[in-house]
């Protein structure tokens, strides 16, 4: 029996829409940021890549000379816009092996089936492919988190998504069949006048609340919200907020990979390297 759904799929079709109908480029900062990190990591890597899958494309700002680009996105807006096809990352249409680098930056956050999705991922993978993902994992908006509490101490509800921390980032890529899986984080820092510019950026990037739970916040709610948020401010009256970006980096295997030596293949004992080790005076 399939698990229930955490987040509502038609909403985040809704809310990814009504981003690529509003000014999304001005809230894309943290999309830009991923990219940014993909981008240097792909540099590091001395080969290239023909045949490359977009996957959460948004307006196709990802562009790598030489290669041919696939774009595929959960919302219909930025798919159309991108030229590309919309699909939900954990009902991934592609062949096994049509691609030789995946990269996804700023969706895989809010993925009902997120290991589900980083197997096909690893599928649509040929031997030796690359994956590039990055998303805003566990850390990510403390502020925003400690306003709502305070503003609903007496009945709490869920108003933020639950969060993927980098450890149990890099054991969802091992779970998923990644070879030489490496995941890592980048801490974003971003102050604000008021938690209204807050939410306006994450509706831009279309990161609000999805969850299949959700419950409206009361007017008041907010207000005591944005009180909070305020009290946290610094003398230049801003609050700062922190975006932890969780960087995933796979490889679909293949023989011709580095392999971890076997358990007792050392041809040192531990023993025999501490009798050798200089002694203190």
């Amino acid at each position: 029996m399939n698990a229930p759904d955490i987040f509502d799929r038609a909403a985040r079709r809704r809310r990814r829409d009504r981003a690529a109908a509003g000014d999304y480029p001005r809230h894309a900062f943290l999309r830009a940021v991923m990219l940014d990190g993909i981008v240097e990591r792909l540099e590091a890597v001395k080969r290239s890549f023909a045949n490359v899958l977009d996957l959460g494309s948004f307006e196709a700002e990802l562009m790598l000379p030489g290669a041919r680009i696939a774009r595929a996105d959960p919302g219909f807006a930025f798919a159309a816009r991108s030229g590309g096809v919309q699909v939900e990352e954990d009902h991934l249409p592609f062949a096994d092996g049509a691609f030789d680098l995946v990269i996804s930056a700023g969706v895989l956050d809010q993925v009902n089936d997120l290991p589900g999705a980083l197997s096909l991922i690893r599928r649509s993978l040929r031997p030796d492919g690359l994956f590039l993902g990055a998303f805003v994992g566990a850390g990510s908006l403390g502020a925003l988190r400690t306003a709502l509490r305070n503003a609903e101490q007496e009945r709490p509800a869920a108003r933020l998504h639950p969060q993927i921390d980098v450890r149990a980032a890099g054991d969802l890529l091992m779970r998923a069949g990644f070879a030489l899986p490496v995941a890592d984080v980048e801490t974003v820092n971003v102050s604000y006048r008021s938690i209204g510019g807050l939410l306006d950026d994450l509706r831009g990037m279309a990161a609000t609340n999805l969850l299949t739970t959700r419950s409206a916040l009361t007017r008041a709610a907010l207000a005591r919200a944005a009180a909070a948020f305020a009290d946290a401010a610094d003398a230049d009256g801003r609050t700062h907020e922190t975006f932890e970006i969780v960087f995933l980096t796979g490889w679909s295997p293949d023989d011709s990979q580095p392999k971890p030596a076997r358990r007792g293949s050392g041809s040192t004992s531990l023993a025999a390297a501490l009798a050798q080790a200089p002694r203190p005076d």
